[in-house]
Parts: structure tokens; sequence; C-alpha cells
């Protein structure tokens, strides 16, 4: 009787092991190059998620406008700011920018690059300017996140490179996990710290998938876009940067200064509105305004469009000049549109930020602790890097702290440097660090440091606009900020309470 029994080879895998080990290298390598720029940008575009949200909370006193504008208000609210531009000598560029359903708020501001004068107001409900727009602290974070405060061109570069990066990484960490979806539900919790983080790291990344792809690949064409312009021009208008960006951007103003009549935006956005009924107003962008060159980019939403606005192009006696076609254009015109309110979840209302909220906090976490699991890998190997530690663990909870401080700062009044501010804190976070007893304690010290001071701007924000709060938002804000405080703050509480 033959006894053998049949075999079967073993399952072949997708994905060779060669391959697998080469990603996962790579994985790391991009990982801990990029490290500290993309856990900063993770964690500053995270609050720029609410950046309107904050914009009121610094100016709580601020004009709110719930009705929607007509046409002639808008065009009145012009005049005005125009009046006041040219006593200021900066009556060059003029922009509006409406109130929305879920930013009620109309602003208007002006420059003049030639005088060195700009100024930055909001509008009441009669059309006068009620008060200077005061919030740098929601201006230092979007600097912070765009351009990390280094002269703009650069800045852009460097923070698209670092979406690349952070692409790169998404797609070399999938492919060098190939169980990763198979174990899209493992979490091995209270056993080795590095499967446990590792775990983390993998979860977090297949559940968020789709939303860390997205907003990686429009934070790297945000970025780059300067440069994707500069080789359009070179392709395409034989190096003419200003045809390119005329082809993205729409017609700039020409050069003829002689004096003419302002634009008539009420006509403009009756004509838009004949065409589209349901398009209101969101921004209009007036160049030479005032001259016989100017130019209006107007700004109309449509519902039922992903863009924050489509943009038409007008001349001085509103002729039309044409469209961006964000709304219905070409596809590479739409994915243009596309791309901010898909990186910052600027297109759904509250709900929709909540989420984006909870997916960069998700985002953040793993920039945070893939380099936290490297560095347990090495010291399981024997070979810690207990100065790397030290300074990760400080950038890591330095962040929170540094954000708190510079808000604080901010709504202090002083006339201090937000982005010397913001260094000065991370590094005494470094200094903590190395001075505190083991890695461990200094995560633990920065982090009830972080809910102390979040919860001393709430404080702070309280005492100073006591009596002078007109817009309900500021008081949602310093909820969502004391939740924060809380939940930095208790599982250390609980942690020491633990008896032994």
């Amino acid at each position: 009787m033959d006894t053998r029994t049949e075999t079967r080879p073993p399952k072949r895998q997708f994905l060779s092991a060669p391959f697998v080990q080469a990603m996962l290298a790579g994985h790391s390598a991009l990982g801990i190059a990029f490290a500290a720029l993309i856990y900063i940008v993770c964690v500053s575009g995270t609050v720029l998620v609410f950046l309107a949200e904050l914009q009121r909370w610094e100016q709580p006193d601020g004009p709110v406008i719930s009705a929607e504008v007509t046409p002639e208000f808008v065009a009145d609210v012009l005049a005005t700011v125009q009046v006041q531009a040219r006593a200021e000598g900066a009556a060059h560029d003029i922009m509006l920018v409406g109130p929305t359903a879920h930013t009620p708020r109309f602003a208007a501001f002006y420059h003049d690059d030639d005088a060195g004068v700009d100024g930055d107001w909001l509008i009441d409900a009669e059309g006068l300017l009620a008060a200077p727009v005061e919030a740098p602290w929601a201006e230092f974070l979007a600097e912070l996140h765009m351009e990390l405060h280094l002269p703009r061109t650069w800045g852009l570069l460097l923070v698209g490179l670092t979406g690349v990066a952070l692409l790169s990484s998404l797609i070399s960490g999938i492919l060098s996990h190939p169980r990763v979806f198979k174990d899209a539900f493992a979490l091995r919790w209270g056993g080795s710290r590095r499967l446990q983080e590792a775990d983390l790291h993998n979860r977090l990344g297949v559940w968020g998938l789709p939303f860390h792809v997205v907003v990686s690949l429009s934070g790297a064409l945000l970025g780059l876009s300067t440069l994707i312009i500069g080789v359009l021009a070179l392709a395409a208008y034989e190096g003419n940067s200003e045809k390119a960006f005329a082809a993205i951007l729409g017609p700039m103003a020409r050069a003829d200064k002689s004096p003419a009549p302002l634009p008539d935006l009420a006509s403009m956005i009756r004509q838009v509105q004949a065409r589209s009924p349901q398009a209101r107003f969101v921004s209009a962008n007036i160049q030479n305004v005032g001259t016989a060159g100017q130019v209006v980019h107007l700004g109309m939403k449509t519902p039922g469009y992903l863009p924050m606005a489509n943009m038409y192009f007008f001349d001085g006696a509103a002729r039309p000049l044409g469209d961006g076609g964000l709304e219905t254009g070409t596809v590479g015109q739409q994915i243009l549109g596309a791309l901010q309110p898909l990186h910052f979840g600027w297109f759904g209302g509250i709900l929709v930020k909540l989420a984006y909220g909870a997916l960069g906090l998700a985002l953040t976490v793993i920039a945070y602790n893939g380099v936290t699991i490297w560095l347990i890998r090495r010291r399981d190997k024997g070979r810690p890097a207990e100065r790397l530690e030290r300074i990760w663990t400080a950038l890591g909870w330095g962040q929170p702290l540094a954000f708190a401080v510079t808000a604080a700062v901010s709504l202090s009044g002083e006339e201090i440097s937000l982005p010397a501010v913001y260094l000065a804190t991370v590094g005494v976070a470094i200094a903590a660090a190395f001075a505190i007893r083991s890695v461990a304690a200094a995560g633990t010290a920065l982090r009830l440091a972080s809910a102390v001071s979040i919860l001393g701007v709430v404080v702070l924000h309280a005492v100073s606009w006591a009596g002078q709060v007109t817009d309900p938002m500021a008081h949602f804000v310093n909820a969502a900020l004391l939740l924060i405080a809380v939940v930095l703050a208790l599982p250390v509480i609980l942690r020491r309470r633990k008896p032994a």
C-alpha cells in the first residue's frame, strides 16, 4: 500500500522577499530622512483644517454676517474699501472675501507693493470697515504649514518635496508589508512595545490610506506648483512664465495706469448668475484698481461642485474675459480647483472638518511613531541612540507646547516674532529632554507641560475677551482646547494614581 501523501508546493507570494526587503529599507530611509519635516507639516496641517474657526476665535468680537450678500452690497463695499485704500496710499490691488455658511465674515484686503503699504479689514452688515483683521497666530500656523516660515519660493518647494516623501513612504510602506490589509484589525496590546507601536503604525496607515494618499499628493502638487508652472512655461510657452501663469491663473492687469471708474462688480455677479442661478459670491480680486488696465477675478461657487470657487474674468468695463473652468472645464482645470479643498477639507462643513482633523491626527501619529519604531528597534539590537530618542521625544511633544506658547504670546498682544517664540519653545523642550533623567520621564513631563499650556491659553483667552465675545465660535474652540488638554493630561494622571 502506497503510504505517500501528496504535498502541495508553497503558495507563491505576490511580492518576492527581496523586493519586500528593498521596499522596507527604502521606507525606513525615506522616513528617517524627512522625519522632522513630515511630522511638523502633518501636525500643523491637522490644526490648519480649522483655520477659519481659529481666526474667529482670535478675534471673537468681529462682525458676523449670516445672510447672503447681494451684488449691490459687494459693489458698495468695493467703493468703501477703495476710499480707505487711497487714504493710505495702497489702492493698487483690492481683494474682497465674502461670507459663507461656514465662515460668516466679510473681509477686505488691499496692498501696494511699490509703496509697501497694505490693509486688512473686517466688514460689518452695513458694508462699513468695522475693525482691522487681527489673527496673527492663525497666520503663523498657516505659514508654518505651507512655507515653514522660509522665503516663499523655497518654503513651498521644501513642503512640496516633503509631500512627495510622505506619498513615497506610504507607497513603500504598503509594498513592504504584504499582509498589511489582511492584518488590518490585528492589534497586539500589552506585549512588546515595538510590536504595539508597529501595529498602531500599520493599522492607522491602512484605515486612513485613501485620505493619506489624497492629502500627501495634493500637498505635493500645491507645494511644487511654482516648479510645475516653470516647467509648463518651458515646455508649452517657450519659457514665457507670464503666459504660463495666465493660462492657469487667468489674465493679468494691463500696464495702462490712466484713471478709470471702479469696475461694476454687481453687473459681473449678475452676469454669472444669469448663466448659473445658484452661483454665490465668494471673492473678488481687482488688479490695478481704478485704472484703464484693471482686471477683475470674480470667485463664484455653484453648489454641488468641489472647488471653493470658480474664477470668472472681466475687464474694467465688465466685459467677460473667460473663466477658470474649475467647476466644468477640462479634467486638468477641475483637478486644479479640487486640490486646496481636498487637501484641507474645506468643502463640506464642520463634519468633514472633524473627519479631516481625526484622520490628520492619525497621519501625525504615523509620522511620529514610525521613527519611534526605528529607535526601539535600534535599542533592541543593542545599538541605542539615546540622544536621538531625547530629541525626537522633545520634537514630538514640543509641537503642541510650542503652539500653545505662541498662542498665548499672540493673545497677550506683545509685539514678539511668533516664529522666534516657536523655535525658542522647541529649543527649550529639547534642553528639558536632555536634563530629565530618562526619555520616558521627559516625554511625560513635556506632555503635561503641553496640557497645562493649552489650559492656560483657554484661561488667558477667557480673561482677555471677558464681556466682549460676540461670535459664539470662540466658546466652541475654547471647549475643544479644554478637551485636548484633558486628553493629553488624563493618561498621565491615571498612570500615576494606579497602585504599584
